[in-house]
């Protein structure tokens, strides 16, 4: 049972490694510093920086073999509620590498395992069944090999019919399946949302025009988009606000887009406006820049980060 207003849903988790090395090369053994090992997933990830700006959430995920049990363990030691459900198959292990010599980052995104069917919609069942269920479902990450590509599809209409909001941050197939059903928030970066429209997004006014088309045209009530060092772009169907990208020093990106949507869906869930949740997100997300490897953001940082996100009006 959990009473938690909001349960993250990673259908394909991973343990996330990150080192650094002087340079990055070919044919030559590159002498790493000490790994950090870290739960991942774009779910896990929301709900990690859920926790550590003071919220609560609960984690549902697939787990299998010795990584499975490594990425538990770590949700554990970060205090991070979570609900596992096994699988046969290993869970994945990412992992990225610093060049010192050129502050460049390379990350290796691996596949995941297979589930079958029984294990994935085990999943489904298991996040329907939770009592009481939640007010929002965040839905984030690739989809592993084995399932469908209407998965997400699948869980709106689920979540639908017992008027639960879904937030939903996917790409591919998977995203333009689920677009058919009721999204309450939905976060693509400008390739994903080109992918979506299915047509180039060359200029500012190309990108306001798709996301709003979405808003207009689709069950969709939000649309977050984020653009990296260029900010982001929130609308709905009473407003449209453009906030700039705020000038931080990167060392890392990784995660920054997990930590925009936890820090929205946050505020959301304790009764912010949509303006509100998204000035938040946008401090959340610069401030996951400023840390090292997986790291995402801190609390101090998005705190101080907040009063300098600039909220324009389209």
């Amino acid at each position: 049972m959990t009473s938690s207003a909001i349960i993250t849903f990673s259908i394909n988790p991973a343990v996330d490694v990150s080192t650094s090395a002087p340079r990055v090369e070919p044919k030559h053994k590159l002498r790493c510093t000490p790994a950090r090992y870290e739960p991942g997933g774009g779910g896990v990830n929301v709900s990690r920086v859920i926790k550590r700006l003071g919220g609560d959430s609960l984690a549902l995920l697939p787990v299998g073999g010795g990584m499975g049990q490594l990425l538990h363990r770590l949700l554990d030691e970060e205090e991070i509620g979570s609900r596992v459900i096994s699988i046969a198959g290993e869970t994945r292990a990412d992992f990225s590498v610093i060049d010192r010599t050129t502050h460049e980052q390379y990350r290796f995104v691996l596949p995941g395992p297979e589930l079958t069917e029984k294990e994935w919609r085990y999943c489904l069942d298991s996040l329907i069944s939770l009592d009481p269920l939640p007010q929002y479902v965040v839905a984030s990450g690739s989809l592993p090999r084995g399932v469908p590509d209407d998965f997400y599809a699948r869980l709106a209409r689920l979540l639908a019919d017992h008027r639960v909001r879904l937030v939903l941050d996917t790409s591919g197939p998977a995203l333009s399946r689920a677009m058919d059903e009721a999204i309450y928030l939905v976060k693509p970066n400008l390739r994903e949302l080109g992918e979506l429209v299915s047509r180039p997004l060359r200029s500012e006014a190309d990108w306001r025009e798709a996301a709003d088309e979405i808003v207009a045209t689709r069950n969709v009530d939000a649309v977050a988009l984020t653009l990296g060092e260029h900010g982001g772009y929130l609308t709905t169907a009473d407003s449209q606000l453009r906030a700039p990208g705020l000038p931080v020093a990167l060392e890392s990106a990784i995660g920054a887009g997990d930590s925009f949507l936890a820090a929205m869906v946050w505020q959301l869930a304790a009764g912010a406006p949509f303006d509100d949740a998204f000035r938040w997100g946008m401090a959340a997300g610069a401030a996951a820049l400023l840390t090292p490897g997986t790291e995402l953001c801190r609390k101090v940082d998005v705190e101080r980060l907040l009063s300098k996100v600039r909220l324009l009006t389209a």
